[in-house]
C-alpha cells in the first residue's frame, strides 16, 4: 500500500492516550491512527447505507418524516 505523510494537529492529552494505547498494543501511533480512521469511515459508510435504505423504504411505502415517530410507537406497543 502506498502511503503519504501528512501533518496533523492533535491535542497533547489525546496524543498521550494514542501513545499509551499504541504501546499497549505493540504498534506504532501511525498504525493506531490509521486503524481508527478506517474504523470511523467504515462506521460512517454503514450508517449512510442504513439511512439510504430507510429513505428508499419510506418513499416506497409513502411514509413522511412526520409519521415516523408515531409508526415506531405503534410498533413498540404491539410487542
Amino acid at each position: 500500500m502506498q502511503t503519504q505523510t501528512i501533518n496533523l494537529s492533535i491535542p497533547k492529552p489525546l496524543l498521550a492516550m494514542i501513545s499509551q494505547q499504541a504501546k499497549a498494543e505493540a504498534r506504532t501511533r501511525s498504525g493506531l491512527i490509521q486503524e481508527a480512521v478506517r474504523s470511523y469511515l467504515n462506521r460512517q459508510n454503514a450508517w449512510n447505507e442504513i439511512f439510504t435504505y430507510g429513505q428508499r423504504q419510506a418513499k416506497k411505502l409513502k411514509i413522511k418524516a412526520s409519521q415516523v415517530e408515531q409508526l415506531v410507537d405503534e410498533v413498540r406497543q404491539g410487542r
